[in-house]
């Protein structure tokens, strides 16, 4: 995809093309703010679409709800389907084609509206399978089009007094954080949810990930969190982290740096 500059277009052209719309909201900064902006330009005129799914956090469906609801969006909340496809569920490293090939195709069968995502221009610098999906479904990236990065859609948030959704972290879908090739699970999911909602409630870390790997659950935590934990606390909160994966018996914790995409093993699986 070619990188559009700044000045070539701006969001609202985009909006003005295309009516009506439908924002695909996942509850993260990029797709709430464009919700938020197509609401502002284009009114009943666009409808919002959540899909909920086990690799959803419920604190994202919550908070989407509540801004639809303050906002007065048209919101329509649908089961994409992607925990009945195998491809998914195997995990491979495309797995996000398969899984935005369901949320497309189910917004496809579900309006004639125009499909906008979130997706910023700094999303383009990595390999991003689920962008070949939204191509074969004919989705639309404003932010994309009118040269906008991550910092600029937070910048964008702020101004608009959307505070809250300015400061969130970026939050990847909780399938991301399970290893390329080991089966995505629906009640592993909701462990590393309650994990890393458990941390930052205790912690309040920059970056947190509960990742699960071949050798064991992988905390990951920004260097300043990671460096106040004692001996203590680790054992303490590891036996917390065991007690959240009871279905997975005899869990090595592990605590360590962040890195980011570290569960995602593009060259082992060799798949693009």
């Amino acid at each position: 995809m070619t990188k559009i500059k700044p000045d070539v277009i701006t969001l609202n052209d985009v909006f003005d093309e295309c009516h009506p719309a439908a924002v695909a909201v996942s509850g993260g900064v990029d797709s709430m703010t464009l919700a938020f902006l197509a609401h502002r330009a284009m009114g009943q005129d666009v409808t919002m679409f959540h899909a909920v799914s086990p690799a959803v956090p419920p604190s994202a469906t919550e908070r989407v709800r509540a801004y639809a609801e303050r906002e007065g969006w048209q919101l329509r909340v649908l089961n994409a389907g992607e925990f009945e496809d195998e491809n998914y569920m195997s995990n491979p490293a495309n797995r996000c084609f398969f899984c935005k090939s369901n949320l497309y195709g189910s917004l496809s069968r579900a309006t004639d509206a125009q499909l906008f995502s979130g997706t910023n221009l700094d999303d383009l610098d990595d390999w991003r399978p689920g962008l070949q999906a939204a191509e074969n479904y004919k989705v639309r990236h404003p932010f994309v089009e009118a040269g906008l990065t991550k910092n600029d859609v937070r910048a964008l948030a702020r101004a608009h007094n959307l505070t809250d959704l300015a400061e969130l972290p970026s939050a990847p879908c909780l399938s991301s954080r399970v290893e390329t090739g080991i089966r995505i699970d629906a009640d592993a999911l909701r462990s590393i949810d309650r994990t890393e909602t458990l941390l930052r409630e205790v912690l309040a870390p920059q970056t947190v990930r509960c990742r699960i790997r071949a050798n064991g659950v992988i905390i990951e935590l920004d260097q300043i969190s990671l460096e106040q934990l004692d001996d203590q606390k680790r054992e303490s909160l590891s036996t917390d982290i065991r007690r959240s994966f009871s279905h997975r018996p005899g869990s090595t914790i592990i605590f360590t740096a962040y890195q980011r995409g570290s569960a995602f093993l593009r060259k082992t699986m060799n798949e693009r």
